[in-house]
């Protein structure tokens, strides 16, 4: 958890947010208008096509048979429309959605790169600090008596003693 909240970084967690709802606004503005407009189109030739087959009935009521066949012809455009507007719609829905799924890999493949970079990034820093803290012991060893065998053995241990890794 506390490695969570160190990785954490709100920069790229706003330029995330900020791209999510770019791409819901996106979504918003350009599909779910030309969805409505359309359904609505269809929905009012619909009720045009309702109201031609009510003004036949009206008009031929002594023609039961033809009216009969009117009403089913009726009904059979209108499912047809419904079920032609219902399939645009789930289309379009998918076709949505699938572009948010591609949308949201493209993020998280961004995100990975810039954690695998930092993580690359402070590997790099670990080891310099290793390489500059064993240089330190060097110059610390070679400043004492380099004679004195015992001396030098004993300011080894006495440093490695010292030394906390993380």
């Amino acid at each position: 958890m506390e490695t969570l909240l160190n990785d954490f970084s709100p920069g790229l967690f706003i330029v995330q947010t900020i791209l999510l709802l770019g791409l819901i606004f996106l979504l918003v503005r350009f599909a779910w208008k030309p969805i409505l407009t359309s359904l609505n189109e269809r929905e009012a030739g619909i009720q045009d096509a309702l109201d031609a087959a009510e003004n036949a009935k009206k008009e031929m009521q002594n023609l039961q048979a033809d009216n009969d066949r009117l009403l089913k012809e009726a009904r059979a455009e209108r499912d047809e429309m419904l079920k032609e507007a219902r399939e645009i719609k789930d289309k379009t829905v998918a076709d949505a959605k699938e572009q948010a799924s591609i949308e949201a890999d493209k993020m998280i493949k961004q995100a990975q790169s810039a954690i695998e970079g930092e993580k690359k990034a402070a590997m790099a820093d670990i080891k310099s600090q290793v390489a500059n803290l064993s240089i330190e012991i060097a110059e610390k060893v070679i400043k004492e008596e380099l004679s004195d065998k015992k001396k030098q053995l004993k300011l080894v241990d006495e440093m490695l003693g010292d030394i906390k890794l993380n």
